[in-house]
């Protein structure tokens, strides 16, 4: 069992919320909340948990929303999460649940079916997503309609078990969601590791590629943040050979072979990947900062690669995140 307690950070930070980093909850989304204070504790300053079956408040001065629902007259929790009011609506965001899609969210899935003309995607939805042979690019990223031979080479593109990072099109009432991947930016996943996250840890930024630069391996390594929980961390890729660049090679963005990756390299994929593994094991959003922020952290205290012994986490923590963690 663990203890956590809130320490204050070692660098300049602005608090505006119990939890105990700005990188637990991006300004921009606390900007954007229109949630009332009240005896709820439903402010963007105070959560409260409620576990099912527990009552809330009177279903005659408030509306009930999702995570709710009226039993008599009043509004009772249906899942375990935190108490939101907007107005006079009620409702309980759950602490864990799939991802909820939204449209414009970056997305990372794996092909899971190959089908007529479309492709099923596994993103951690509430069901499976799809992504049709029209909202792809072809080799080379031609843009044009899709005839008859480009549907027999579907798997050509993108065949079971690939990995792909995509953008949501749009979503429908059941968690279905349609995908597309019609920027050169989205595609095939190649060179790297996926992890696993609660999608509630991600947040919601203005771009979720990230890339840490050396000496975090020779040619740096580059962080995509799905939205819906899916992290790839991958070797990185020089300015020149990114979309846009001279060397980028639009001709292999469906190609299946790793490029050679050199033991520094790996090394550097497999750091950053147990620095996110260990932020999201303590209930920590990630955002883009706050991984390069703990990467550089090791880097000026020159620990020796591997996972972190207890005490160096219990520091890092303490002094990069802000928090104490108590074994």
């Amino acid at each position: 069992m663990f203890s956590i307690n809130t320490v204050p950070p070692s660098s300049t930070q602005s608090f505006s919320d119990d939890i105990p980093s700005t990188h637990r909850r991006h300004p921009a989304e606390l900007e954007a909340m229109d949630l009332d204070e009240d005896e709820f504790g439903a402010g963007p300053s105070r959560r409260n948990i409620v576990t099912p079956g527990e009552m809330i408040t009177s279903s005659k001065e408030y509306m009930r929303g999702h995570g709710t629902y009226v039993e008599e007259t009043n509004v009772i929790s249906s899942v375990t999460g935190t108490i939101e009011r907007v107005n006079k609506l009620i409702s309980v965001k759950p602490v864990r649940s799939k991802y909820v899609p939204e449209v414009g969210d970056l997305v990372i899935g794996r092909i899971v079916e190959v089908g007529p003309q479309r492709w099923r995607v596994d993103a951690n939805g509430r069901q499976d997503a799809v992504l049709m042979l029209s909202s792809v690019n072809l080799p080379g990223g031609v843009q044009r309609r899709k005839i008859e031979s480009d549907a027999l080479k579907m798997r050509e593109f993108l065949a079971e078990g690939d990995l792909l990072v995509a953008e949501v099109q749009a979503f429908f009432g059941d968690g279905a969601m349609s995908l597309h991947t019609r920027s050169l930016k989205y595609g095939k996943l190649r060179n790297g590791q996926l992890l696993t996250v609660p999608p509630q840890l991600i947040r919601r930024l203005k771009s979720h590629f990230h890339h840490i630069p050396p000496p975090c391996g020779p040619t740096g390594v580059d962080v995509i943040l799905g939205l819906n929980g899916y992290v790839w961390v991958s070797n990185g890729t020089s300015q020149d050979k990114r979309e846009g660049g001279e060397g980028f090679d639009s001709e292999g963005v469906y190609s299946d072979k790793n490029d050679d990756i050199p033991p520094e390299g790996r090394q550097a994929i497999s750091t950053v990947s147990n620095l996110i593994k260990l932020l999201a094991d303590q209930g920590i959003p990630l955002t883009d900062t706050l991984i390069e922020e703990s990467y550089n952290w090791l880097n000026q205290n020159q620990l020796p690669p591997g996972p972190l012994a207890q005490p160096d986490k219990e520091r890092m923590l303490a002094e990069v995140v802000g928090i104490e963690v108590y074994a």
